[in-house]
């Protein structure tokens, strides 16, 4: 005899807030919905989770369905579940968080009319601000890109709440790499310059060098790998001193 109980069920939904590196900024991967509630908004890839569905393999799920992305790695950020996010009734979405060095191609698929790598910028509107750190500098921000940005409209649901959430873990994430191998914000190897480009480019602003010599090298958060052929210090390859 199957086991019941009385007590209410609400709805289970993954959502998935994926980043990339562009060249010159930071990006966050939207879905634009089809139906209702909230058609023709942007919202994060997501859905509902089957029946006897592990939780991380329906978020995996929906971001391919959705977008056509696999194999991405990504760590579970938190649950939302306040009774009124979801017009439909009771919704909690467990979300997740992923970094991506490099943009992936992605092409809308299931109930997402389009799918596009978006500037997070565009979204300071909703509150998602970029993240203070002590190693910056009095330079110039780096130039950022004149990508298009999403419509007007809010992001459906309480999605902005979870991508500044997202956004806030992954800078967090930056200042303990060693402690928190969650994402991959380089190669296996990699020079100081492009492992500084990625942090100033998700931090949003410019850091000194010597500074960042100081807190990966001299700190022993990174140490050297194998040279290129290059005589120049710039030519050092580095790596994790994960043990």
């Amino acid at each position: 005899m199957a086991f019941t109980y009385e007590y209410p069920r609400p709805a289970v939904t993954c959502d998935v807030v994926a980043f990339t590196m562009r060249a010159d900024d930071l990006a966050v991967l939207l879905i634009r919905r089809k139906r209702d509630p909230f058609a023709g908004h942007w919202a994060l890839p997501g859905g509902f989770v089957d029946r006897d569905e592990a939780l991380g393999r329906a978020a995996a799920r929906e971001l391919a369905e959705e977008t056509g992305l696999t194999g991405v790695k990504m760590d579970q950020l938190g649950a939302y579940g306040d009774p009124g996010r979801d017009p439909r009734g009771h919704t909690v979405s467990v979300a997740y968080v992923a970094f991506l060095v490099s943009e992936a191609a992605v092409a809308a698929g299931d109930d997402a009319a389009d799918a596009q790598w978006l500037p997070l910028r565009s979204l300071d509107a909703e509150g998602v601000k970029p993240f203070q750190k002590s190693l910056k500098d009095k330079r110039p921000r780096p130039r950022r890109s004149v990508a298009p940005a999403p419509a007007r409209e809010p992001l459906a649901f309480d999605h902005a709440r979870i991508v500044g959430d997202a956004y806030r873990r992954l800078c967090r994430a930056m200042q303990n790499p060693l402690f928190d191998a969650s994402f991959d914000f380089a190669p296996p190897r990699f020079t100081l310059a492009e492992l500084r480009h990625v942090y100033e480019i998700v931090l949003g602003q410019a850091i000194e060098p010597r500074l960042f010599y100081r807190d990966f090298v001299t700190r022993g958060l990174v140490v050297p790998a194998a040279r290129t052929t290059k005589k120049r210090a710039a030519g050092q390859l580095y790596r994790w001193n994960r043990r």
